[in-house]
């Protein structure tokens, strides 16, 4: 069987676990010697940011790590046993982003990518050869070579009112925000009343101010100028089944499918398409997709994305939806089932795929 899934997150990483096991490899390491069956992940690049001099690209680090058994599971993103050495050099020079630091151990990664970006390789080829000592069994396709950076517009939150016009409309300290915190340290829920909007990184967003300044877009930018990666159409149009992963729908499966070309493969291609739900019970197990989803005006609900994603029946993506026990949908033209949706492990995440293949249709 050949398997093509879109991902992204560290719950992409993890369903990519259950992928594995489902097919009877080891959830972690090399794809077994002689196997024919292939799994191949078209993996979100937009999430990618310079630190330090330094490209980092959190999606595929998180495969890497997660499937090669280096990533540490309980913090959730980074490598096991890492140490934090250069990052407290850093943060004793001042020149440290306490809101997204660099192991030891990670900073190898990115400075043996970076080097090779710096030399002219395209970043397919820089992650096919970092995947050869990282040995992940899965196929690791960035869904382009091209820069794409999403970036979410806000009020601005380090603007303060003009002195003398005394306190915000909440009544708090003018500056401030509505916990008291000073302006731009991550206090409040968003800028005061009449700050201009501004356009963040779509990591200083999430991880510095976590989701919390309400998204007045969210803008996947450069993505309208790039170009599919090299496999990620041949890996749509020759899969056997094709899973959009409980990645965020917003800014992980959205930002791929906004590369020309992708989203029309993916409507195009000969296999059943089945999304898994990114919500339990209307809330996301990890990370903030409410606050992506709100951004754009669709409910945090099972049924809403499912809706989001529309039936390939009626010009949309989805052949089959899985959601969570406990939870409805009603997708007109998309058979949907429910299964527990935990992935509490490999075997656990084996299950739902084993589900979404049953809803699919398909024989191995």
């Amino acid at each position: 069987m050949r398997i093509c899934v879109l991902t992204g997150g560290v719950g992409g990483a993890r369903f990519l676990l259950g992928v594995k096991a489902y097919l009877g490899w080891d959830p972690v390491g090399p794809r077994p010697d002689g196997s024919a069956d292939r799994v191949q992940a078209v993996v979100n690049t937009a999430d990618d940011i310079r630190l330090h001099g330094l490209q980092v690209c959190p999606d595929l680090d998180s495969c890497l790590y997660t499937l090669s058994g280096a990533a540490d599971v309980q913090r959730g993103w980074g490598r096991v046993d890492e140490t934090w050495t250069v990052a407290g050099e850093l943060a004793a020079y001042g020149a440290e982003a306490p809101w997204f630091s660099l192991g030891d151990r990670d900073i190898a990664t990115h400075l043996v990518r970076t080097r090779m970006l710096s030399a002219g390789y395209p970043l397919s080829q820089v992650t096919a050869a970092i995947a050869e000592r990282w040995q992940p069994g899965v196929e690791l396709l960035p869904m382009t070579d091209d820069r794409v950076e999403t970036h979410v517009v806000v009020a601005d939150p380090a603007w303060r009112p003009p002195a003398g016009t005394g306190t915000g409309t909440d009544g708090s300290p003018a500056g401030r925000g509505t916990d008291g915190s000073p302006a731009g340290t991550g206090g409040g829920a968003a800028g005061a009343a009449g700050a201009p909007p501004v356009a963040l990184h779509f990591q200083e967003w999430w991880v510095r101010y976590q989701a919390a300044l309400p998204a007045q877009q969210i803008l996947p930018v450069g993505a309208d100028a790039a170009r599919p990666g090299p496999g990620v159409l041949d890996a749509l149009r020759e899969a056997d089944l094709v899973l959009l992963a409980p990645s965020n729908p917003v800014v992980s499966v959205g930002t791929i499918l906004a590369v020309p070309g992708i989203r029309q493969a993916l409507v195009d291609s000969p296999a059943p398409v089945v999304a898994v739900a990114p919500l339990i019970g209307g809330a996301p197990v990890r990370g903030h997709a409410d606050a992506c989803l709100a951004a754009i005006g669709v409910a945090s609900t099972a049924e809403a994305v499912g809706r989001y994603y529309g039936a390939r029946s009626a010009g949309g993506l989805l052949d089959g939806y899985l959601i969570a026990e406990g939870d409805d949908a009603d997708v007109p033209g998309v058979r949907v089932a429910q299964a527990p949706l935990l992935m509490t492990g490999p075997a656990a995440t084996a299950a739902m795929v084993a589900r979404c293949v049953e809803l699919a249709g398909v024989r191995r």
